[in-house]
């Protein structure tokens, strides 16, 4: 339980930084952030436990009791609840901690060293400590996501209406993801659904292919067709747009 709290103080005074500096350089009240803070927290209460429920039931969540195999990671919870089991019980490797702070120490000073000599090249510590405790399955796509997001904007560069092109990629890119995350419950609420109904192989209640040699590259020249296909439809909703000045932001009540 004091897991539990410690990481939901931990997340939520996270995102109340984040979005606090974001209204204060968009110019918004802070008490209506504060409302929209409180209705998120009310909200995610009532949306995450029966969707995490959901997911536990049709996949299960690896290092939990009772997990399959093919069990869904973690890695994020996973990495607080070693280090609050590990400062609570008093059997944290510090010398690890040490470790990861200098090598830290050190990529933020190679990125600053980079970003004042050249315009090119930088050394995201963000990147860096993603890389370093994320499985390279969920981060293979990252440097793919950024080579397209790249040549998307330089695109958009040369655009009647660069700002437009640029943000319609965002809002593109931003479907993506919440996409593959509702997609992703759905299929949880198929395999859950099939496996109370006693089907047997319910994970594979929506299979095409029994071939797995021939499912996966069928799947990644699906994936990435439809990737392309999106890039090329939303090149040319951009494209198309008519030229209008952009609204500029209201900072402290005056407009910029």
């Amino acid at each position: 339980m004091s897991q539990s709290i410690i990481f939901g103080i931990a997340t939520i005074a996270n995102d109340n930084l984040q979005v606090l500096k974001t209204g204060q350089l968009v110019g918004a009240t802070p008490w209506k952030q504060q409302v929209a803070l409180i209705l998120g927290v009310i909200f995610g209460a009532l949306v995450i436990p029966p969707i995490l429920d959901l997911l536990n039931t049709a996949f299960t969540f690896a290092g939990a009791p009772g997990a399959k195999d093919g069990a869904l990671a973690a890695p994020q919870a996973a990495l607080i609840s070693t280090i609050a089991q590990g400062v609570l019980s008093g059997t944290l490797d510090w010398s690890l901690i040490g470790i990861g702070g200098a090598i830290g120490a050190a990529v933020i000073g190679i990125d600053e060293l980079l970003r004042n000599t050249t315009t090119r090249y930088s050394l995201p510590a963000l990147a860096v400590g993603l890389g370093m405790y994320l499985p390279m399955e969920l981060t293979l796509l990252i440097p793919i996501g950024a080579l397209g997001g790249w040549l998307y904007n330089r695109w958009a560069e040369q655009q009647s209406n660069p700002a437009f092109a640029e943000r319609i990629g965002t809002l593109m890119a931003t479907g993506l993801i919440v996409g593959e995350s509702l997609m992703g419950v759905a299929y949880a609420g198929v395999v859950a659904g099939a496996e109370r109904a006693g089907a047997e192989n319910s994970g594979e209640v929506l299979a095409l292919v029994e071939n797995f040699a021939l499912a996966v590259p069928l799947g990644l020249v699906l994936f990435f067709g439809s990737i392309a296909w999106l890039y090329s439809w939303t090149r040319g909703q951009a494209k198309d747009a008519p030229l209008h000045e952009e609204p500029r932001a209201s900072v402290g009540g005056e407009v910029r």
